[in-house]
C-alpha cells in the first residue's frame, strides 16, 4: 500500500445494500469533521498573506486555549479529589 492509498483510506464508506444516503451521510460527517470543505471554500479565491498568516495566527491560538481548557476541564472531573470546601 503507498501513502497515497493509505490517505484516502480513512475517507473509505462502504455502501451496504445499495443504500447510498446513510454512507454519503457518514463520509459528509468525516469530510466536516477533517475541515476537508472549509479547505476547498477557502482555495475557491486567493488569499492574501496578511489574511493568511492571521488566520494561521488565530488557528493556533484557538488550539492552545482548546487544549489548556480540556486539561482543566478534565481536572475539575476527577472524581479522587478531596472535597475542597469541608464544612
Amino acid at each position: 500500500m503507498t501513502a497515497n492509498h493509505v490517505r484516502f483510506l480513512a475517507k473509505t464508506v462502504l455502501v451496504r445494500d445499495n443504500k447510498i444516503e446513510p454512507a454519503y451521510r457518514l463520509l459528509d460527517g468525516i469530510l466536516k469533521r477533517e475541515g476537508f470543505f472549509s479547505d476547498v471554500k477557502r482555495k475557491e479565491r486567493y488569499e492574501k498573506p496578511f489574511l493568511k498568516r492571521n488566520r494561521l495566527a488565530y488557528e493556533r491560538c484557538r488550539r492552545i486555549y482548546d487544549a489548556e481548557m480540556q486539561r482543566k476541564i478534565e481536572f475539575v472531573m476527577r472524581k479522587n479529589r478531596p472535597d475542597p470546601f469541608l464544612r
